[in-house]
């Protein structure tokens, strides 16, 4: 699904009481659509969670993402940073 439909999809149904988070590989898109909450990931398209077997990486984003649900100061968009980010 692309970056604007999920940003859009999560604002409906925050207006309908159910919070909600994304993880975003478009800054530039989300920056613009603002969803209630997003965290922003720097990997290659397709690979939002990162490296594929990198679970502790991918735990690591999972619970970064989990802990903007606590955020009420919406729209929120946060960088997650890793070692395991691409230099650039």
């Amino acid at each position: 699904m692309c970056q604007q439909t999920v940003c859009l999809l999560q604002a409906a149904i925050e207006r309908a009481g159910i919070t909600t988070v994304s993880i975003s590989l478009l800054r530039e898109v989300t920056s613009v659509i603002r969803p209630p909450r997003s965290l922003f990931t720097p990997f290659p398209m397709g690979y939002p969670l990162g490296e594929p077997n990198n679970a502790p990486l991918q735990h690591r984003i999972i619970t970064a993402a989990l802990d903007l649900l606590e955020r009420d100061d919406v729209p929120v968009l946060v960088n997650f940073v890793s070692d395991a980010a691409p230099n650039g």
